[in-house]
């Protein structure tokens, strides 16, 4: 992973890296983010902490637009953050993503959305 930043925007891998449906976990700063590339190849960056409990979102299962925790089942939106399903009732923070000559690239400085 490279963090070369961009105004606001860090290098977190190329495109080819990330395989659909398998999420990568990136670290910028401190900050662990869950990398998903769905079937319909939209990437998505949201944190890579379930909300529910300390887990690795990134460790779960991709289903459409959903990335599944798999201790304990909650299904969360890539595009908002929010859970759909119980026993997560907290959002986890979305990140705005850019592609640019096969790089993917997010911004670490803010949150798209927060529930």
């Amino acid at each position: 992973m490279s963090d070369t930043e961009t105004n606001h925007l860090v290098r977190v891998c190329s495109l080819d890296e990330l395989d659909p449906e398998a999420p990568l976990r990136v670290t910028i700063g401190d900050e662990p983010i869950a990398l998903v590339k769905t079937t319909e190849g939209e990437v998505h960056a949201i944190g890579d902490r379930c909300s529910h409990g300390d887990i690795s979102l990134s460790e779960g299962f991709v289903e459409g637009c959903t990335l599944e925790c798999w201790a304990h089942g909650s299904k969360f939106d890539l595009t908002t953050g929010k859970p759909l399903t119980l026993p997560a009732y907290e959002p986890v923070p979305v990140y705005a993503v850019e592609i640019r000559d096969g790089d993917i690239y997010i911004d670490p400085k803010g949150t798209l959305a927060q529930g």
